[in-house]
């Protein structure tokens, strides 16, 4: 650890976080959940236990007059056996809302996955210090957005000046659930992903429950949509139902309503977004479940394919266009009852020209231009005059985007390293 007495080290607490549900100690400092401890304990998938502690659109935010800061983490990273390594996760430096710095950890512990074994191992590895240097001089806020696909225990915030929690800033609380897309598969950067770029856009403040490969319609993820405060609501739904083949129609429908009741009894007349899936050519009309192309995999390439008959739609087996027609009809039916529920077919967002234009290189995510489009449409369709939530951006009042956030020039440098 730095002992340097120009040095002012600090306790990471919740006070200090913003996008997390649930903060836990842990032997070496805390680790951030997206997912309450009561949720967690619902749910023995190692899917959802990974993908939730990714502190997708979880940062760390405090005022200071600090020119440098150190961050000690325990990254977990996930190592493919016969696939080239993963990038590190990469750590966004915003300061008063600009992005003005970036940088990696190296080391911490790593998760090797078997696909061909069907066998996962964990191989412990040391604490890694990122550093963030330049910073100017006066007072200002400065958020650290961890990486949104790398599980991140946080040891210790160091200084050379004081800080302190920033103070609420009177944004309005976007809270989104959605898949691997929501979650930022693929993204260049946390700030990257698609909901940050469109509350960046929109001048709101996010929650990201976007789940990798755990947008399932769980009772307890409702729960926690339910018990989270928020002024707006979106929940993007139906992809992961697809690639899983976890349900057939029979049960979809029910499970949907049964998601709205729950979150309504919390949020009794919040706005709330229902959004369907982007397009996903190979899911249109062909239900699940999703299988990886082992002998793409083998020669280093992730992509994706249907695994289901398109005949099954005959017995209730779900496609993203069954999909958007029953989430289409489920929101109208109740909205004839519940006025502040919206429903946004997910087309809008990514549709056939998008696809043409920046198909999906895995066959299932899109990529970081990709994410970027999307952000920016669905600032624009749930924010703008009319939408959804017209009255919870900033740009409301003044009737034009704001920008959150731009390319780093002449920002603050990083580095980041094994300790």
């Amino acid at each position: 650890m730095n002992t340097d007495p120009h040095w002012t080290t600090t306790p990471i607490t919740a006070g200090l976080l913003r996008g997390a549900l649930d903060l836990e100690q842990t032997e070496h400092g805390v680790l951030p959940h997206r997912l309450p401890a009561r949720a967690r304990a619902q749910c023995a998938d190692p899917q959802l236990a990974m993908v939730e502690s990714q502190p997708s659109g979880v940062r760390l935010v405090f005022r200071t007059r600090a020119t440098a800061l150190e961050l000690d983490t325990l990254p977990t990273k996930r190592l493919y056996v016969g696939a080239p390594p993963r990038p590190d996760g990469v750590y966004d430096l915003l300061v008063d809302g600009t992005l003005a710095g970036q940088g990696s950890v190296s080391g911490g512990t790593v998760q090797v996955v078997d696909m061909s074994a069907g066998s996962t191992e964990l191989r412990p590895g040391p604490v890694g210090t990122l550093r963030f240097t330049g910073l100017p001089g006066h007072e200002k806020t400065v958020e650290i957005w961890l990486p949104h696909n790398e599980t991140t225990e946080l040891v210790a915030l160091r200084t050379d000046a004081p800080l302190t929690a920033a103070p609420e800033h009177g944004r309005k609380v976007w809270l989104h659930h959605g898949s691997s897309i929501s979650h930022g598969s693929d993204a260049a950067s946390p700030t990257a992903i698609w909901p940050a770029r469109a509350a960046a856009l929109a001048g709101v403040e996010l929650v990201n429950l976007g789940l990798g490969g755990s947008a399932l319609l769980d009772p307890f993820t409702a729960r926690a949509v339910r018990d989270t405060p928020a002024d707006l609501i979106s929940l993007k739904l139906g992809i992961n139902v697809v690639n899983t083949d976890l349900m057939r129609l029979r049960a979809f429908g029910p499970a949907v309503h049964g998601f709205l009741d729950t979150v309504r009894e919390g949020h009794p007349t919040t706005p709330l977004l229902v959004v369907s899936p982007i397009l996903c050519p190979m899911h249109e009309d062909t239900p699940g479940p999703t299988a990886m192309d082992l002998s793409a995999f083998g020669a280093g390439r992730l992509t994706f394919t249907a695994a289901g008959d398109p005949a099954e739609r005959a017995s209730g087996k779900l496609t993203l266009n069954v999909i958007r027609d029953e989430l289409s009809r489920i929101v109208a039916q109740r909205a004839a009852e519940d006025p502040n529920l919206h429903y946004l077919d997910g087309r809008a967002l990514y549709g056939a020209a998008d696809a043409a234009e920046l198909p999906l290189p895995d066959g299932l995510h899109p990529d970081a231009a990709t994410h970027r489009r999307i952000g920016e449409r669905f600032a624009g369709l749930a924010f703008g005059d009319g939408a959804a939530f017209a009255d919870g951006g900033a740009f409301a009042e003044g009737g034009a985007f704001t920008q959150g956030g731009a390319s780093a020039e002449g920002g603050a440098s990083a580095e980041g390293g094994g300790r």
